[in-house]
């Protein structure tokens, strides 16, 4: 039986066409201007807007600030389980993607009453903070940020073959020695300062894990800040029943 679309709302009229239009095109086409595409599929701006959002959030397209929005390409996807804790270069060297690192920022910064608590240290200690955006095929795709205490990582340590992840660096330093990561996972609107990072428009939805790795004495060694763009990444987790 063929099924009558006759009675879609508006809206599901237009995320089926929106659909149609999107599997129809290849990885990298550019969709035409918010103003053009509402006109041809005769809503709203706003109407239009809302509904490819939707699109983004599922990674099929890619907004560019001031260049416009693209159909995402799945070869550049990571798609990766949860249950290791590895660096973005141990999965894309995995996956055979090729990813690198640009606007790598080193500041440092006195530790509040909060961050001191956390690392165990006075307020006002000096901590690293390192920042940098991730490129995936020349295109940015992830903003990290590290924040540690000097004893643990100092400006020195992140030299010219620093290639963005810090993890791999403590990992190769072995001390001390590493032994869990506690991470928070939530869908966030893109901050302006991550916005011009990424190049896209502030308010975005970014996927964001926050986390402290914790060395085998408790300690915790680095508090971090990771935006994915949801047109690169996948992540999954396996969970067994019962399994408290």
């Amino acid at each position: 039986m063929t099924e009558n679309i006759t009675s879609e709302s508006p809206y599901i009229r237009l995320q089926r066409e929106l659909g149609e239009m999107i599997a129809s095109a290849q990885a990298g086409d550019k969709l035409p201007t918010e103003p053009e595409l509402a006109k041809q599929m005769g809503v709203s701006r706003s109407t239009l807007r809302e509904a490819m959002r939707s699109f983004e959030t599922q990674g099929l397209l890619i907004r560019r600030q001031g260049a416009g929005t693209f159909i995402a390409d799945s070869s550049r996807v990571f798609e990766t389980g949860l249950e290791a804790l590895e660096s973005l270069e141990t999965i894309a060297e995995r996956l055979g993607l090729e990813i690198s690192m640009g606007k790598l920022e080193i500041e440092k910064l006195l530790a509040d009453d909060r961050m001191g608590e956390m690392f165990g240290v006075q307020p006002r200690t000096e901590l690293l903070g390192v920042s940098r955006v991730i490129y995936v095929k020349d295109q940015p795709a992830a903003y990290l940020r590290d924040i540690l205490p000097q004893d643990i990582l100092a400006p020195d340590d992140i030299r010219d073959g620093f290639t963005g992840s810090v993890l791999d660096l403590l990992i190769q330093k072995s001390s001390p020695e590493l032994e869990q990561s506690s991470t928070e996972i939530k869908v966030i609107p893109a901050p302006p300062n991550v916005a011009r990072a990424l190049d896209i428009q502030r308010g975005e939805g970014l996927l964001m894990f926050e986390a402290d790795l914790v060395s085998r004495q408790g300690r915790v060694i680095d508090h971090s800040y990771s935006y994915f763009l949801p047109g690169y990444f996948r992540f999954h987790v396996v969970r067994k029943i019962g399994i408290v």
